[in-house]
């Protein structure tokens, strides 16, 4: 019997196959979920179909749009129905910021490359986490496990500002760890090395930062997809269930090193 048997759970941010969504939504599959993953247009919805093709048990798909207020609202009525008797995982990996404010100096980052990248990356856990509360609820007992990067304690070259991002982001999940932690709904973030993936190509200095890993951290190897499932599988399942308002570094110990 899997760690997640008889759970719901809904992946975000799965782009392709090399996504940490994907590496996670695999690994809850393994364990026993049942899945709901979400698309943000057509095109996006198109590979996620491709993907699906290689799971084993039947997969539910939800458009989600957190810049959309319409799409977001009708996203949350359709959780009643596709999951009649809760949800008990939510898996936030969603960011964005414009390809010119993550190079050259933070100091040149404009309010609106600012705001998209808060309002992408960090305000939309806030709220997907409100959108599907009544299903988190009716759950009982629930786990929201979001995505994030050394790059919000530390400076990163050319992070800029998703660093800033994600430092909203960790601040978030405390804040909402407080606020839900009477209702037995536990918040939570795993920090993951770096990983070659789409989003991650965006970001200079990517091949960099994957050989700074593999040759200094305490294991000296770099992370993969599989590894942050794991981890998710773990912070969703009961074994965590007295976890919250927690980072949880999977990045082969690096977060540790001084120089």
């Amino acid at each position: 019997m899997g760690l997640l048997e008889g759970k719901t759970a809904i992946v975000t941010g799965i782009a392709n196959k090399r996504s940490i969504a994907w590496g996670i939504a695999r690994a809850f599959e393994r364990e026993g979920a049942q899945l709901i993953l979400t698309y943000q247009n057509d095109r996006l919805k198109e590979n996620l179909d491709k993907l699906i093709e290689e799971l084993h048990t039947p997969v539910k798909t939800v458009l989600l749009d957190v810049m959309n207020d319409t799409l977001m609202a009708e996203f949350a009525d359709q959780l009643g129905h596709m999951a009649p008797d809760g949800v008990h995982a939510l898996i936030h990996s969603i960011a964005y910021a414009d390809r010119k404010d993550l190079e050259g100096r933070f100091l040149d980052t404009t309010r609106e490359g600012f705001t998209l990248a808060q309002t992408v990356s960090a305000y939309s856990l806030t709220e997907l986490t409100r959108a599907a509360y009544p299903s988190l609820l009716k759950a009982g007992s629930a786990s929201i496990v979001a995505l994030t990067y050394q790059g919000a304690t530390r400076v990163m070259p050319n992070y800029n500002v998703m660093g800033v991002a994600k430092a909203s982001l960790e601040a978030s999940v405390r804040y909402l760890a407080f606020d839900l932690g009477k209702d037995h709904i536990r918040v939570n973030a795993i920090s993951a090395g770096p990983v070659k993936t789409l989003a991650a190509s965006g970001v200079k200095g990517i091949s960099s930062a994957l050989h700074s890993t593999a040759e200094r951290a305490p294991i000296p190897e770099n992370i993969s997809t599989d590894d942050v499932g794991n981890a998710a599988v773990f912070l969703s399942s009961d074994w965590a269930k007295r976890i919250t308002g927690h980072i949880l570094f999977v990045d082969s110990g690096f977060h540790i090193m001084g120089y």
